[in-house]
């Protein structure tokens, strides 16, 4: 057994998330750890809610709420939704705990100390309008490297260079198009430089990781610049150094501190758990892998800004220096990032109301569907196309008529001439060839799952449902009556391979592999879900968590021998058809055109 940090990125608490969201952070992270658990590793699964910062002010302001109202509205909206998608977190929790901020001040303090957090002047964008300080990412301009008319005041998504709001030619608010005002002010800056060859050095070392995200960040090191830590706000952390922590208008800036929440979260979990040292496991330990799951706009963030963070508490940088009281911590294993998931051409964006909102899927469409969409169709190395007409098709065809139907028809035939799991006979060589490959699927899809090529994993496993399915077509055992045995034969067969498919699609579609796990006869739980609880630290308010016991689960990576005599009971339809008119309109709540 060996343990797995599953560090999922954090959704900001502006608003609901739409599912470009959830197809960079969500689905990916939850089918890698759902199959990570299947085969025995233990698993730590964490993340929570982004909710510092000057985005959720401004949101604050146009809902007449306070920002920890906003916080507090949205971090529940948010956790639904991410439960009923069937996200199985250990924690999830979020940024305006007291413990979240102990944690980043220590590491905060740590990398100060060791002089890699330096304090210079730097002309900061304001907007006239409100006098407050603009984030980065809300000022969009012409990147003066690459010509991009979209780049933000942090980086440049079209040629990936790190920037400031100061680079940018032709700079405009992304909240209400004003000229930021650019004022001179005091703060702190992580020294990139001085991380960079500890960065690049270790980069080097990232054998395995996808070639888009390696040569991204490797080329990110070549440049790299001092980047700002802090903001001129009043809400956030405040700044754990003499003279500056009793200032009421400068806070950590956002992005530090949510990067730093993995850690945070897994000293929560451990707290939670009963033993307070347990994350040192996933953190300092050798024989451990961490992988971080995020969209490609993200990619800075963790493949370089948060390693450099790291380097720089744990004093392994070009200065020396010691770790924070919590000793050196471990540095990804490696970043998944996933690529844009767009809507007919267009980038999901909140902010550009070119959005599809995971809570409304979720009420029509269910959770299953999306996941599969995703794996299957999702952004995993390339920019991918959602359309109403593509997600029609493939419920329709491969969810419903391909999957579905297999489960179906297996189960009547068996119900209708048995009632129970049917003894079988001598098998054929088309019987065994279909169990054969039915056993081989295990290894083969496993090593994809473990190499995060989910796209691949349920290709493999879907051509599998195919085969079983041309199998029932060849042998016909419904004209089988005369022929007893054999009848029963080819429904045990089909019937085993339904219970093998199931466990391999069980970490892409876990509330359907329930339901089939039950349709074969079984009892308890065999794909365990999320639970939204209650808690509280000590005097403070309580907050809704995602957290769950996934130890008991039945669900093993392992093809199993289906019990023979194992009443079956008639089943129901696992997946609905739906209307291809959803495909040229879309639904109400995101019409096409």
């Amino acid at each position: 057994m060996s343990n797995v940090l599953a560090a999922v990125a954090w959704p900001y608490a502006n608003g609901p998330r739409h599912i470009g969201h959830v197809s960079g952070f969500g689905v990916p992270s939850d089918v890698f750890s759902r199959y990570q658990r299947m085969v025995g590793n233990d698993v730590l699964m964490v993340s929570g809610t982004d909710e510092h910062g000057t985005a959720i002010m401004v949101q604050a302001d146009k809902e007449g709420l306070t920002p920890q109202q906003t916080a507090d509205k949205y971090h529940q909206v948010i956790a639904s939704d991410l439960q009923q998608l069937g996200l199985t977190y250990d924690l999830y929790t979020r940024t305006t705990t007291a413990n979240h901020a102990a944690v980043v001040s220590e590491l905060f303090a740590a990398a100060h100390r060791n002089g890699y957090i330096v304090a210079k002047s730097q002309l900061g964008a304001i907007s006239p309008a409100t006098g407050r300080t603009l984030p980065d990412r809300y000022i969009e301009g012409t990147c003066p490297y690459c010509g991009y008319d979209g780049a933000r005041g942090d980086q440049c998504d079209s040629c990936g260079r790190q920037l400031d709001p100061t680079d940018l030619k032709n700079p405009r608010s992304r909240i209400d198009g004003e000229i930021p005002r650019f004022v001179e002010s005091e703060h702190f800056f992580l020294d990139l430089p001085a991380l960079a060859d500890a960065i690049g050095a270790w980069l080097e070392t990232r054998r395995d990781w996808r070639p888009n995200v390696l040569k991204y960040s490797q080329n990110l090191v070549a440049d790299l610049q001092p980047r700002p830590v802090t903001r001129d706000l009043d809400w956030g952390i405040p700044i754990p150094v003499d003279g500056w922590s009793s200032n009421p208008m400068k806070r950590i800036y956002v992005w530090f501190d949510a990067v730093i929440g993995y850690f945070s979260a897994s000293v929560e979990w451990a707290r939670r758990s009963g033993d307070p040292e347990a994350w040192r496991a996933w953190w300092q330990n050798p024989d451990a892998r961490s992988y971080y799951f995020m969209g490609k706009d993200n990619i800075t963030f963790h493949s370089v800004i948060w390693p450099g963070i790291l380097f720089g508490a744990n004093g392994q940088g070009l200065r020396g220096g010691r770790p924070s009281r919590y000793g050196a911590l471990d540095l990804p294993s490696e970043v998944v990032s996933s690529e844009y998931l767009t809507m007919s051409g267009s980038k999901f964006s909140t902010s550009r109301s070119t959005v599809i909102y995971v809570g409304d899927f979720l009420r029509d469409f269910g959770p299953d569907a999306l996941r599969y969409f995703i794996a299957v169709a999702g952004p995993e190395n390339q920019d991918a196309d959602f359309t109403w007409e593509e997600f029609v098709r493939r419920t329709n065809t491969e969810l419903a008529n391909e999957w579905g139907n297999l489960v179906n028809r297996s189960v009547s035939m068996a119900q209708r001439n048995v009632g129970a799991v049917p003894t079988p006979g001598t098998r054929t060589e088309a019987d065994q060839a279909l169990l054969a490959a039915s056993q081989a699927a295990f290894a083969t899809v496993g090593e994809l799952l473990s190499r995060c090529r989910f796209k691949q994993a349920i290709t493999e496993t879907m051509r599998l449902v195919s085969q079983a399915n041309k199998y029932l077509s060849d042998t016909e055992p419904w004209k089988l009556k005369h022929d007893p045995a054999r009848r029963d034969t080819v429904l045990h067969t089909a019937l085993q391979v339904v219970q093998d498919a199931n466990t391999l699609l069980t970490p892409f579609l876990p509330h359907a592999a329930q339901q089939v796990h039950q349709t074969l006869g079984g009892t308890g739980i065999w794909a365990a879900q999320p639970q939204l609880v209650s808690v509280a630290e000590s005097g403070g308010a309580p907050y809704p968590i995602l957290t769950g016991d996934y130890t008991t689960q039945q669900a093993r990576w392992r093809s199993t021998p289906i019990e023979v005599g194992r009443p079956l009971a008639k089943p129901t339809p696992l997946f609905a058809k739906l209307d291809e008119a959803l495909g040229r309109t879309g639904p109400s709540w995101a019409p096409i055109g």
